[in-house]
Formats: structure tokens, sequence, C-alpha cells
């Protein structure tokens, strides 16, 4: 009995022993050898897919859709104005009427001469009846001796017949006169009538009309101020007034040569004006078409609608124009994006926390983010920060970061 206790307490030690020594050398292994490289620490992030936008931001100035200056067809006196700085007007809406004493003294001309050519062609009608009457007794005359001469011949002398045949061709001779008489009269009063209508039209513009509906940003004129004809190149004419449309108004911004083939004319476009606090909707009416030798850059017209009219001319405010749109895409930061000439590269590191140099095809790059076409696929891990240290195979400490990226 005491035999088998004393075999047991030996066993036991012996099991003691074993597993202190397997324990140490199992620590000894676990322990990094003071020799070994340190495994690096390695900012990364997921390849997830995001939509993606590239913009393009121009400041510049808003103008009017439409300003002019509105002068006078004829000259002549301010007689009445009807309006003054910040009026509203509609297209049609009369602005001004001018004294014009001279084409009134034409219109009252012509409406004398009106009635002369048309009492002239009354008395050529008159005359016309007349001689007509006279050519159809004549030619009555005539014909009944010339039937009788040919169906009785003898009883009539051939000298007769003849003298009423002479009688017959002046009476048609007077009845032609009388008829162009007629036709002569009837052309002057068409002329006279033509002139009427012109000086009728010319007097029409002593009433200067809004050529489309705005606001009067400036007045020249004062009641009873003389305005010189505006067609004239020999006088320096003043204007009435400067008119601006306020309902549409147009920013012009100069589009960078690398941006030109993605502008459409259709593009949604925000306008932001900071003196408003306020952003508007706009959208590309309209460009040259062609690039600027000197600049490198496009003629392009934003449209902005103002139907509230808060915006005035003069305000500055930055365009932003989408150019390229690409939802849900695959997407990874541009910090880890390498550039070497035309090849783009990043630094995968995998499961295995191996990292590995991989080559992709970009597509659309934004401020904070490029899209990979090829060469990555979402959920993989892409190192971004310091890079420069990192080696292909090598075996890193991958720590997932969070990129903060503030607005421009």
């Amino acid at each position: 009995m005491r035999r088998d206790i004393h075999r047991g307490s030996r066993t036991l030690a012996t099991l003691a022993v074993l597993v202190c020594l397997d324990i140490s050398a199992s620590c000894g292994r676990g322990a990094p050898s003071p020799d070994a490289p340190p495994v690096p620490d390695v900012g990364v992030v997921r390849v997830i897919r995001k939509d993606l936008q590239r913009t393009l931001v121009v400041s510049s100035e808003l103008v009017p859709f439409q300003q002019i200056d509105v002068y006078a067809k004829e000259s002549g006196f301010v007689q009445k104005l009807n309006v003054d700085y910040g009026s509203r007007v509609r297209e049609g809406e009369v602005l001004a009427v001018l004294e014009i004493p001279e084409l009134q003294a034409q219109l009252d001309e012509d409406a004398a001469d009106i009635q002369d050519a048309t009492s002239q062609i009354g008395r050529a009608r008159e005359e016309l009846g007349r001689v007509q009457a006279e050519q159809n007794v004549t030619h009555l005359q005539f014909g009944r001796l010339h039937d009788v001469a040919l169906t009785k011949p003898g009883l009539i002398a051939q000298q007769e017949v003849d003298d009423w045949q002479a009688k017959d061709l002046a009476a048609a001779a007077r009845t032609a006169a009388a008829r162009a008489v007629v036709e002569s009269t009837q052309s002057q009063l068409t002329r006279v009538r033509a002139r009427e209508r012109r000086d009728r039209a010319l007097f029409a513009y002593a009433r200067i009309r809004a050529p489309f509906t705005g606001v009067v940003t400036k007045r020249y004129a004062n009641l009873g101020t003389l305005l010189q004809s505006g067609i004239s190149s020999s006088t320096q004419a003043m204007p009435l007034v400067r008119l601006s449309e306020d309902d549409l108004f147009r920013l012009v911004i100069p589009v960078p040569e690398s941006y030109v083939p993605s502008i459409a004319v259709g593009d949604a476009v925000d306008v932001r004006v900071s003196a408003l606090d306020r952003t508007f909707a706009g959208r590309v009416a309209r460009f040259s078409v062609d690039v600027e030798p000197d600049t490198r850059t496009m003629h392009t017209e934003v449209d902005v609608p103002n139907p509230d009219r808060v915006l005035t001319p003069g305000l500055y405010a930055e365009a932003t124009l989408t150019l390229d749109r690409r939802p849900h895409v695959i997407a990874v930061p541009q910090e880890a994006v390498n550039i070497d000439g035309e090849r783009r590269t990043v630094w995968v590191v995998d499961a295995s926390r191996v990292a590995h140099l991989r080559r992709i095809a970009i597509g659309v790059e934004t401020a904070d983010d490029v899209e990979v076409v090829s060469g990555v696929k979402e959920g993989e891990r892409v190192a971004v920060g310091d890079r420069g240290s990192l080696r292909d195979g090598e075996v890193v400490q991958p720590k997932e970061v969070q990129l903060l990226h503030f607005e421009q």
C-alpha cells in the first residue's frame, strides 16, 4: 500500500516537471527575437461603392438677360414721361410721348393731298363717262353707215362713211386718254396714301414704347428734353432710359479647355449668391463652341430665372457645374492612389496582412475620391497615408482609419 502511494507521488512530480518544461519551451518560442524587424503599422480603408460627380466652380457677375438704352426714332421734345428709376414696365407700354410738330403738319398735308387726289379721280371718272358716251354714239352711227354701204352699194357716199369712221376713231382715242387720266389720278392717290402711312408710322414713334418687359435702371431725359433721332450718325443722340430684363439673368462663365468636352446645353448649374445667402437653380443655355486662343477658355452662358426679383445686376455668384455623374461605382480615396506618370497604383493589404502593389485603371476623379474601373474589388483594404516605406509582399499591421475631408 505505501509502495503504491510513493509510486503515485513520483508520477505526479514527473508530470509537473514535464508541464513546467513544456510551458517554458512554449514561452521561449513566443517571445520576439531581438534581431527581427518590427511589423509596420499601416492605415487602411475599405474599398466601397459610392456616387461620384466631378464639378467645376467658377465665379462670375450676374448680368440682365437683356439690357438696352432706349432711343427715339424721330427727334422731338419730351412732352410726357411715364417712367422713372425703378419703374417696371411691360412690353409695348408707353414710356414717353414726344412732341413732333413737323410730323403733325406733314400728316395734315397728307390728308389734304388725299382729299385733292380723291377729287381729281372723281372728275377724271366723270370725263371718262362723258367721252365713252360720245364714243358709243359715234361708233353706232359709223356701224349703221358701214352696214348700209356693204348691203346697198351706192346708196351712201363713201366719203360720208369715211368721215364717220374718222369720228369713231377720234372718240376711241379721247376715251383712252380719259381712261389714262383716271389711272394717273388713282396712282397719285396711291402715292399720297403711301406717304401718309409712312408719316403716320413715323408719328407713331412719338410714343416711345418698351421693347420688352423689364425695369428702368437709368433715366437720361426729363420733361422738355430734346431727344435727337437715334438712327442719325451725325449727332450724339441721348437715350431716354435704360431698360433691363429682370425676370431672367445670365451668368457668363469661362470654362477651362480641359472641361469643354463635358459641357452640354441643359446641364443643371447651382448658382450661389453670397450677398443674398441663397442658391438659385440655373441651366447651361448656350456656349460659343470654340476656345479662346489667349485664355484657353470657352464662353459659356447660364440662364438664371429670377421670378421673385431678388437678384440685381452686378451681384457676384459662384456657379457650380456638374460635369460627370457616376452612380454606385467602386471608389478609393485620393490618398490611396500612387501616381507614376500615366501609371496609377494602390497598396492592397490582404487577409493575411500582406501588402501588394496593384495597378488600377481609373475613371472620374473628384477632389476626394477616384473611381476605380479595374484593379481592386469592393471590400478590399487599401493603404492610405505614408506608403513610401512599403515593400511588395511585406507583412504589415493594418489599422482601419477614418479620413476627414473638408469642403472647399
